[in-house]
């Protein structure tokens, strides 16, 4: 564990540009692309398809009711198809049920940010403010894979890096924090117990601008450091040198990201390194804050418009009668009309096919085969439906056991927008025409919602003038951010607005303008290791891949550089099992098993194991235990056990 404050680093200029980004244009050749509809696994025409979907969802509506028919997006969809699969779904199916995978990303985080602020952004202040800090904490990120051009910004501050790994991030870090698995939310605790103890709290901002702070002051009062390095294994030193940094700071951020959040308790998490930035005076202070590292291309845009089961249009919620009038009003609709909340994404996924449950699923840019917990188990349930439709672009785990495939546009071949992490609206042009016999996801919306007697456009720019006067007067407001203007921060009310690259600067997003703090307790992984599952896996991502691997397993130079999943075990676990480097390793967990290539690395803790979930196998361990408030699957964190099934060659 590094214990070296305030070291700065520099970060080459090729080290911060993003593999997958200079390699994304070989996708669009991919050998296996889709350009043809698959009907029952053989060639079909448009026609043909999607005379058959549109029949058969009006069937399953009919026999079973709206709710038997669902809807499952994605968070790189656009902002314009975001907006339209929420419409498509709520108007010409009827169906309350509707998420999407963004719900297994930032919901933890969006969560925490309602209920401390009003408001969820994910950064609520521009990008380069990281630079000007001068410290920056990164709970469960790792950016120099994730998003490499990130790390430009995370050059100058001093950096104190939370992860069970020694990753390529914590590797820049003056200071790495190494807790156990499931144990992030008793070290913020202790962090502000110890900020409390050494008098590091802003009491005139606490006074000024919050309120809550005493309960949370009496609920932290538990966590001395030394109970908390029991727990955590974090040394009672390395957590007080995290505080002096902090509390020496005169420009400090928090951010926190997937290893936080993804987690049964992550919105409690969260809610923890908020209250810490809080207790700072950070949130609201120019160039200091907190904010939430997104993890897809649209993770910001995608849960604003619509997509999320609880959600309309603007970020409005779906139960709020002056948001139901508002949207219905746009859409030419009876407010009574639009249904109600639906399920959250894995409740859905877990539904399906039961009684009672969606017999029918329409899924977008997504693939849960791979990506969703437990995922062995949702591969049944996607193969219980009467009718399963993907829209893809290449033939994916999940669009191979579909019934019917609608081949799509990628990202070069549209227009459309996507709003980056910091809430700031950009434009995406096509670059090139897509191949002869594909259709962009705004075509088929159309054209499914033209069988069911509705005339929407599917042009870019028409969707988005509707998104913007269906979002007017939400929390994201894009009213003011016409087709002419790019870059503009929402919320932007109206075309002569700057729009708001720096939120909660006068007040928060509250009804009496005060941020809250929420006391939150530490309670145990949902899943805790035993004698039959002795070790904690975690899960994450690799440099040359992104989420499922749908993409980047297509992409020759990206497959040369991560060819195969692995589990990366520590040398002391490794010496105690007789696992060598190359020897394949039986991985399992209570819900299944997979196997992978053994890698030694002492950048792990000794008691937990890491795996890349971009390969069909790693989810198959992972828990489906649910977050009580945003609905998280606890994916960073569970118990497995190891077997070597064979020797390899050294690695």
């Amino acid at each position: 564990m590094a214990l070296i404050p305030g070291e700065r680093v520099t970060v080459e200029a090729t080290d911060a540009l993003c593999q997958k980004g200079w390699t994304a244009a070989d996708l669009l050749s991919s050998p296996d692309r889709l350009t043809t509809p698959l009907l029952d696994g053989g060639p079909a025409t448009w026609e043909q398809a999607l005379d058959h979907v549109a029949a058969r969802l009006q069937e399953v509506r009919a026999a079973h009711g709206p709710d038997a028919v669902a809807v499952f997006g994605g968070g790189g969809l656009t902002n314009e198809k975001a907006y339209q699969l929420g419409k498509f779904a709520r108007v010409a199916l009827g169906t309350s049920q509707i998420d999407y995978n963004g719900r297994f990303c930032m919901s933890s985080a969006a969560a925490a940010s309602i209920r401390a602020f009003g408001a969820d952004r994910g950064l609520p202040f521009p990008v380069t403010d990281l630079a000007a800090a001068d410290v920056v904490l990164v709970a469960g990120g790792n950016p120099a894979e994730t998003m490499p051009p990130l790390v430009r910004q995370l050059t100058g501050p001093a950096l104190i890096v939370i992860d069970p790994r020694r990753t390529a991030t914590a590797k820049l870090a003056g200071l790495h924090l190494q807790p156990t698995p499931g144990t992030d939310l008793a070290l913020a605790l202790g962090l502000l117990h110890l900020a409390i103890a050494e008098d590091a709290i802003d009491t005139g901002y606490v006074e000024r601008r919050t309120t809550g702070f005493e309960a949370v002051r009496t609920s932290v009062s538990p966590w001395w450091p030394e109970r908390v390095e029991r727990l955590t294994g974090v040394p009672v030193a390395a957590m007080r040198k995290a505080v002096q940094m902090l509390k020496n700071a005169d420009k400090a951020v928090v951010l926190t990201g997937r290893g936080a959040e993804q987690h049964a308790k992550g919105t409690d998490t969260v809610t923890a390194f908020i209250n810490l930035a809080l207790a700072l005076g950070l949130p609201g202070t120019p160039g200091s804050g907190y904010g939430c590292l997104t993890g897809q291309g649209n993770g910001q845009g995608g849960r604003e418009h619509g997509q999320k089961a609880d959600q309309l249009p603007g970020y409005r919620r779906i139960d709020d009668p002056a948001a139901r009038a508002h949207v219905a009003a746009v859409w030419g609709v009876d407010p009574a009309s639009l249904p109600g909340p639906g399920r959250s994404a894995y409740e859905l996924l877990d539904a399906l096919g039961t009684a009672g449950g969606p017999r029918a699923l329409l899924l977008f840019g997504s693939n849960p085969v791979v990506s969703a917990p437990g995922s062995a188990h949702v591969a049944e349930r996607l193969k219980a439906l009467d009718l399963l439709v993907v829209v893809d672009f290449v033939p994916s785990e999940t669009a191979r056991i579909a019934d019917v495939v609608l081949p799509s546009t990628q990202w070069a071949e549209e227009d459309g927008t996507m709003t980056n992490l910091e809430g700031r609206v950009q434009r995406r042009r096509r670059a090139v025409a897509p191949p002869a016999g594909v259709k962009t996801d705004l075509e088929i919306i159309q054209e499914l919602a033209r069988r069911m007697g509705h005339s929407w456009p599917a042009d870019p720019r028409e969707v988005f003038d509707e998104l913007r006067r269906a979002s007017q007067g939400g929390t994201a407001d894009y009213a003011g951010i016409t087709g002419e203007r790019d870059g503009v921060f929402w919320p932007c009310p109206a075309p002569d607005h700057p729009g708001t690259p720096r939120m909660f600067l006068d007040r928060f997003h509250t009804p009496d303008g005060r941020a809250r703090f929420v006391p939150v307790d530490h309670r145990p992984a949902a899943e805790e290791t035993d004698a039959d599952y002795p070790v904690h896996l975690t899960t994450g991502r690799l440099l040359a891949h992104y989420q499922s691997g749908a993409q980047t397993r297509r992409i020759a130079p990206l497959v040369a550089a991560a060819p195969e999943p692995y589990v990366e075990i520590h040398p002391d676990l490794a010496e105690h099992l007789a696992i060598g480097a190359g020897d394949l390793v039986r991985v399992s967990s209570r819900r299944g098993c997979v196997e992978a290539v053994a890698r030694i690395s002492d950048a792990i803790r000794s008691d937990t194991v890491f795996m890349p979930f971009h390969w069909e196998g790693a989810n198959r361990l992972t828990n489906p235990a649910l977050d009580p408030t945003s609905r998280m699957p606890e994916f960073k964190v569970c118990a497995v056990k190891l077997d070597k099934l064979e020797k390899g060659k050294a690695a």
